[in-house]
């Protein structure tokens, strides 16, 4: 198996993981994927692929960080384990929720039965990078064998799904347009794709309704300001999570006003996208939010718009300004398009 892994190391420098120091038979093979080690004497004649990223971004940024080493443990049969437990998350708490500190497992079911004090005992265990690697699919929709996988092996958790399905039935015999409406720190993220304007959004929004039959007005926002902007456009149709937290600053996970309230972001966003998933039409930027939505799939016939503003820089510096700079200026001087559908 060491010779194997070693025809597949690369020039990417993997760094052993701070819960990895001091422990003996440390091999470093300079591999693009993990580091491999060994804990002990169980499970001699398997392989464990042990998944981290810490501390990870966004809920579906880290569900397609998984979902390409699932590819890899797929490709190689080595079995995946996660844990965001010892490697924290942006969304871990300092207590349990639901009896577990792994926030992994707040929102979905363990892959299988091996739970991570096995796998800390086991002979074989490759430890994954933090790195999100340029050879990754950053957006899990456009890639047939990660949306296979997120349908078929990820498991939301039962009480999120119940929650979900409850909230769906609103939709029931309606005809609904699902909004994803990005802003805060998106209007600044380097190399990302440049949310609309509210002037972009009225309009798209507007001429949808004038050629579609649409009773309800599903929307996705991050941002206080946007909701109160859909609020006084849209009130007659308008329904969204009430409970999501939404501020005109980006400090989601800089405050914390509600008890276990990382953990609450991340059932949001999870409880929101399934419901932007059911929708009959879909109107979107891309993001990881509306790729999951897609990939999962939940509405089989669901019409699907997306709005394309360009990307931002990757500068770091030009970035803050230029989503703010094309918004004042006229299309013809570099502004923002008007959007047709």
């Amino acid at each position: 198996m060491l010779n194997f892994l070693r025809k597949i190391k690369d020039k990417i420098q993997v760094k052993t993981p701070p819960l990895l120091e001091g422990v003996k038979n440390v091999i470093d093979l300079n591999l693009p994927y993990f580091n491999f080690v060994s804990f002990g004497e169980l499970n001699k004649d398997k392989y464990f692929y042990l998944i981290k990223r810490s501390p990870g971004t966004g809920l579906f940024s880290n569900v397609t960080f998984v979902l390409n080493h699932l590819a890899i443990c797929k490709k190689f049969d080595f079995i995946p384990v996660i844990d965001m437990e010892n490697f924290n998350t942006i969304y871990n708490e300092k207590n349990k929720v639901k009896d577990t500190m792994n926030s992994w497992n707040y929102y979905f079911e363990p892959l299988n039965q091996y739970t991570l004090d096995e796998v800390y005992k086991s002979k074989n265990v490759l430890i994954s990078s933090d790195k999100f690697y340029n050879f990754f699919e950053y957006n899990m929709d456009r890639n047939k064998e990660l949306t296979e996988i997120l349908q078929n092996n990820i498991k939301v958790k039962k009480d999120i799904n119940q929650l979900f399905l409850r909230l769906s039935k609103k939709f029931n015999n309606k005809k609904v347009l699902g909004i994803h409406f990005r802003g805060t720190s998106y209007k600044r993220a380097q190399g990302h794709p440049l949310p609309a304007t509210k002037k972009q959004m009225l309009q798209i929004t507007k001429k949808f309704l004038s050629k579609n039959m649409v009773d309800i007005i599903f929307l996705v926002t991050e941002e206080k300001d946007y909701l109160n902007f859909f609020q006084e456009n849209f009130p007659n149709k308008l329904f969204y999570l009430k409970s999501a937290f939404r501020s005109n600053k980006n400090d989601a996970f800089k405050v914390y006003p509600r008890k276990f309230h990382r953990y609450k972001l991340g059932r949001e966003n999870m409880i929101e996208t399934l419901l932007l998933s059911k929708c009959d039409y879909f109107i979107y930027l891309m993001s990881n939010v509306s790729a999951a939505a897609i990939s999962f799939n939940l509405n089989k016939v669901q019409k699907r718009y997306e709005i394309k503003n360009d990307y931002n820089s990757k500068n770091f510096f030009i970035a803050q300004y230029l989503w703010y700079l094309k918004k004042l200026l006229p299309p013809k001087f570099g502004g923002f398009k008007n959007i047709e559908i």
